[in-house]
């Protein structure tokens, strides 16, 4: 097992789930809408649609089981896929215990030895929303998507699953956090951001790599990335963990380089 990143040596935060029965019956006796098109944020000039449902708590098992039908969350709402004529979103896991780091990702995890790990409860408190807003500016200057602090809390505060932030300071300053999802079985990236004075950094390379490590302190298996998507870039970069898996008809198969 490569141990990858120093972490935290408090206990590992877990946030509480009510003792919800399976959501997984009901969900085979329905047929779940499919929401209206709307344009794709990955691949300009195309549209994209999802089929989704809300739910306030979930077991575990059952949102390992969803992921493992191409299922995500963003807030309360799972959703998967549905365009018609786009099969570009795949999704795609990393067996932690064979992972080995690349070259260029041993240079990421040097540059970054000074900084400070810390999991917690997700929160939108001052530093977190205000380095939220600040990469939203950097990274997605023209994009119209919603960053009020309630529309911040619903997406990443609320959850129906075991839900954490990763925060990565240096010096006592916020320069970055992850919110990441934990099942039994696995540890799923939701979302990223760093301040972008320090992009040079790469701290999203950094932070997946802290939280491969964080599954293998866990004894995790597999670290789920989200949707691969090999025509954009902002997505392709998810096949350099490697080795990784990708869901292809509904079972996971070993990706060649």
């Amino acid at each position: 097992m490569n141990q990858l990143n120093p972490l935290p040596t408090q206990p590992i935060y877990r946030a509480p789930i009510d003792p919800s029965p399976s959501i997984l019956p009901a969900l085979a006796r329905i047929e779940l809408p499919v929401l209206p098109p709307r344009p794709c944020p990955y691949l300009p000039g195309r549209t994209m649609r999802v089929r989704a449902f809300m739910a306030r708590a979930m077991l575990p098992s059952d949102y390992q089981a969803l992921m493992d039908r191409g299922f995500r969350r963003a807030g309360t709402m799972v959703y998967a896929p549905a365009c018609e004529a786009c099969s570009a979103c795949i999704p795609l896991r990393v067996p932690v215990a064979e992972f080995t780091p690349s070259k260029s990702q041993r240079r990421v995890l040097r540059r970054n030895a000074d900084l400070q790990v810390t999991v917690r409860r997700p929160e939108a408190d001052d530093a977190t929303y205000a380095l939220y807003r600040r990469y939203l500016e950097y990274q997605h200057p023209v994009c119209e998507q919603d960053s009020d602090r309630e529309s911040f809390r619903e997406s990443f505060v609320e959850s129906c699953v075991d839900t954490w932030q990763i925060d990565f300071s240096l010096g006592g300053t916020l320069v970055g956090f992850s919110i990441v999802d934990a099942c039994d079985t696995s540890v799923s990236a939701v979302y990223h951001a760093f301040d972008p004075d320090h992009a040079r950094r790469s701290l999203g390379v950094h932070s997946a790599l802290t939280e491969i490590a964080l599954a293998q302190r866990m004894g995790i298996p597999h670290y789920y990335l989200g949707y691969w998507i090999a025509q954009s870039p902002a997505m392709a970069y998810k096949a350099d963990y490697r080795p990784h898996e990708v869901l292809v008809d509904g079972r996971w198969e070993r990706s060649t380089p």
